[in-house]
């Protein structure tokens, strides 16, 4: 297997490197595709996981990023409440289209375009977490108060309860 970065993890390193930030992007060598496969391939639990998520906004039919733990699915009436906006979910085609990258590896950073991105609160709780940066099997460690920094999101209550 090789160890080289495809050019979508290079885009995000590149970003990361740029703002100043030493985090090393890690090539797997199993799928970090879904919360639990990658906290599986890093060894921590699945809350520790960011996953960032795309929805279409209802309204403007403009991409919103979602970085939730991955223990927690993502309540659209909840984010409806606290922003205003109505979530739609999106194809793969509308995710590659705006961010970029393909579910499955979307990073929370280096979109192809500024996206609107929210926070999942219950991230904060942990001393590290883990983010996607580019492809199905590569990951980066960050601190939740780097995501702020990073993404210029907004920190809500996200989680279906």
């Amino acid at each position: 297997m090789s160890t080289e970065l495809k050019a979508s993890s290079i885009k995000v390193q590149d970003f990361l490197s740029s703002r100043g930030h030493d985090f090393v992007i890690q090539q797997m060598p199993a799928s970090t595709r879904t919360a639990v496969e990658a906290a599986d391939a890093i060894g921590c639990g699945v809350a520790q996981i960011a996953k960032s998520l795309i929805f279409k906004n209802g309204q403007t039919g403009e991409a919103v990023l979602i970085v939730a733990s991955g223990t927690n699915m993502v309540c659209a009436e909840k984010i409806k409440q606290q922003t205003g906006i109505p979530l739609e979910k999106a194809n793969a085609a509308f995710v590659r289209e705006k961010v970029g990258y393909a579910i499955g590896g979307v990073p929370p950073v280096a979109h192809t375009a500024k996206v609107q991105t929210l926070l999942d609160q219950d991230l904060k709780q942990y001393g590290e977490i883990w983010a996607a940066a580019g492809t199905p099997n590569t990951v980066f460690r960050l601190k939740a108060a780097d995501l702020d920094s990073l993404t210029g999101g907004q920190w809500l209550d996200v989680a279906k309860r």
